[in-house]
């Protein structure tokens, strides 16, 4: 297996989960970044957040100075903010030095803008701290499909019937990186 890993597939498979239960069962130290959408019923559009890895999810705030967008339903409607992504995600990022494990979940279309997060987020697929990434589906997305064709990391199909699966079986590679 390649350096990196990156769980690739549609919304709402389990990417997130996997990466968690996967951190979890390893002990690692994340570095890197958390995105997050808020489901509002009703509301149109949703707004969606980034966040430190290190930060525990009971510590994430949601505020306008993380906010990298509002999306709609299957992403007709969307509302990028490119800015958030290159000063908040690519210092996330940046700040890596001690972590075993790099998180970038998820990666997707809003970063398609943001000139200094995708070189950092390429600059990370570089590097020699391995990256456990979550990445939309759609390679109809030039970003997505540079990331997913870099020469260090293994793109791992993930979907519902083999997301339980894949656990057992990226586990000895995760705890590996310790």
């Amino acid at each position: 297996m390649k350096k990196h890993i990156l769980l690739r597939g549609e919304r709402g498979v389990g990417k997130s989960t996997l990466i968690r239960r996967l951190l979890e069962a390893s002990d690692l130290q994340p570095g890197g970044f958390y995105t997050k959408m808020d489901k509002n019923p009703g509301e149109l559009m949703h707004p969606i957040y980034i966040y430190p890895a290190t930060l525990p999810e009971a510590a994430r705030k949601r505020g306008e100075e993380n906010l990298v967008g509002r999306c709609g339903e299957q992403g007709r409607f969307k509302e990028i903010f490119p800015n958030v992504f290159d000063t908040l995600g690519s210092a996330y990022l940046q700040d890596t030095a001690a972590c075993r494990v790099i998180v970038m979940d998820e990666l997707g279309f809003l970063e398609s803008e943001a000139q200094a997060f995708r070189a950092a987020v390429l600059g990370v697929l570089d590097g020699e701290v391995p990256v456990l990434a979550a990445v939309k589906d759609r390679m109809d997305v030039p970003f997505l499909h540079q990331v997913c064709a870099h020469p260090r990391a293994e793109v791992v199909p993930i979907d519902t019937q083999n997301r339980d699966a894949l656990f057992h079986r990226l586990l000895p590679i995760v705890k590996s990186w310790k």
